[in-house]
């Protein structure tokens, strides 16, 4: 196929309401021949004389035949279409509307709408492709992004884009889903001002990437990763585990990081890192429109080059009854300036708890060995689950495990009634943890060979993706990471 051709004149316009074979053909079936397409197979190159038609054979009359079945959505595995060390921005209060042409496509737009990221964005869902677009924007104003699947290809497809085009107002973007992997009409169709061009399989995920792309604030285009850790019951050690899975993040992994202790009446980072300061994370919330990059760096403490901190005011002067809405801004604001960000959350179950769970990253869940933690663990761990869809499972941590003299739901039996296995066992090492705290510092300081300091430290590594430097990744820190 001729480079110099323009991409309009290699399309037949007579076949420009034809649905792709890409489509129709299931997987047994042999692919498209390959016609130059950078994507591979493509509808524009095949030029040429065309095939012999098989003969007609007559299928054999059936009884009252029923109606097939209506095609369920089946999405991808996450793990085809994300990267574990990826992060995706939440999207702004934007509209969107979606007009699809099969179900399975209004299935995927759903699952999409339901993500955490598109908490704040505002969907409704269409059938009739681009026709329907083109006839409901006559009469009312265009959201801020349209979706469109159309089957469409050739002078077809360009003239009802046109037409949409002339019904759009300024500003609104436009993502296509289409059928055929096709450099020339992807080329057209960025030339005619489309934002993005899609084409399945797609998993919500894809989509969810991509709306988060066009909506990205040019002033702060950069989003940290935000870790949320919480205890299944109080008493259990998740803010130990959250301060020192920071500094392992820090100082050990090397990139930067900032604690946000959100138990606004009972915090402990300052303590843990022997900083005492009555500025922090409650000023923030208390006001959180004048929050930018300049009141953080004044609020904000720095225990090392690497790591720094939000603290709680740890009083009682104040009941902290704050919108909810208040922690998602400061939350957004603090991401924007850091690579990780560790939220060290309260044994509370609020709307604002729920929704920084829900809305997170990662979410990992400290528990003991007990059956009031095992049951609490499993009520947020089947909610997150159910309701993070494109995102893993929490992350579990029975900690404290080999109290002398305590009975102790084991392991086994932890993970069976769970449905999950844990992410990490800590065993219990009581002078460890108290010289730790007693002394301001972390376990890293008092003992870097504990078991506990190492199961801590391959934490961090699972969060952020990176793997420990040195030789200890091997041996014991290579088992708790599942390394032979």
């Amino acid at each position: 196929m001729s480079q110099a051709n323009d991409p309009i004149d290699q399309f037949d316009p007579a076949d420009a309401f034809a649905v792709p074979s890409e489509w129709d053909n299931g997987p047994d079936l042999p692919p498209v021949a390959e016609s130059g397409s950078v994507f591979g197979a493509s509808a524009a190159g095949n030029i040429g004389e065309p095939e012999a038609a098989p003969p007609m054979v007559a299928a054999p009359a059936m009884a009252n035949p029923s109606p097939p079945p209506e095609p369920a959505y089946v999405a991808p595995a996450i793990d085809d279409f994300s990267d574990q060390g990826e992060t995706i921005a939440p999207v702004p209060r934007i509209t969107v509307m979606a007009f699809c042409e099969r179900p399975e496509t209004a299935q995927m737009i759903e699952r999409t709408a339901a993500d955490r990221r598109m908490a704040r964005g505002h969907f409704s869902i269409a059938m009739g492709g681009l026709p329907a677009a083109i006839e409901q924007f006559h009469d009312e104003s265009t959201p801020n992004l349209i979706l469109i699947e159309s089957g469409m290809r050739g002078r077809g497809l360009f003239d009802q884009l046109d037409e949409l085009a002339a019904v759009c107002d300024h500003g609104t973007k436009v993502v296509i889903i289409g059928a055929v992997n096709d450099i020339s009409l992807y080329r057209e169709l960025t030339r005619r001002g489309v934002s993005e061009y899609l084409v399945p399989p797609l998993a919500p995920i894809q989509v969810v990437r991509t709306i988060s792309g066009l909506f990205a604030d040019p002033d702060k285009p950069f989003a940290g990763k935000v870790t949320a850790v919480i205890g299944a019951k109080g008493g259990v050690g998740s803010s130990t585990i959250a301060h020192n899975v920071a500094w392992q993040i820090a100082e050990i992994l090397r990139v930067d990081a900032t604690i946000v202790d959100l138990d606004l009446s009972f915090g402990t980072a300052g303590l843990d890192f022997n900083h005492d300061t009555n500025q922090g994370i409650g000023e923030a919330l208390a006001e959180p429109e004048r929050v930018d990059d300049v009141l953080l760096e004044r609020l904000t403490t720095r225990c090392t080059d690497r790591l720094s901190l939000l603290t709680a005011p740890a009083t009682l002067d104040r009941e902290w009854e704050l919108n909810p809405e208040a922690y998602e801004t400061v939350i957004s604001e603090v991401r924007s300036t850091v690579p990780h960000v560790i939220l060290d959350m309260p044994h509370l179950w609020t709307s604002w708890v729920k929704n920084t769970l829900l809305g997170a990253d990662d979410v990992v869940i400290v528990a003991s060995p007990d059956l009031a933690c095992l049951r609490n663990a499993k009520n947020m761990y089947d909610l997150l689950k159910n309701r993070r869809s494109n995102d893993g499972p929490p992350k579990i941590i029975v900690n404290q495990v080999g109290v002398p003299k305590r009975p102790e739901i084991s392991v086994k039996d932890f993970a069976e009634a769970l449905g999950e296995e844990p992410t990490l066992v800590l065993p219990f090492e009581p002078e460890l943890y108290g010289q730790a705290n007693n002394n301001g510092q972390m376990l890293s300081e008092i003992n870097t060979g504990s078991k506990a300091v190492m199961g801590i430290q391959s934490l961090a590594a699972v969060l952020t993706g990176r793997e420990v430097s040195g030789e200890r990744k091997s041996g014991f820190l290579g088992k708790l990471l599942g390394r032979k």
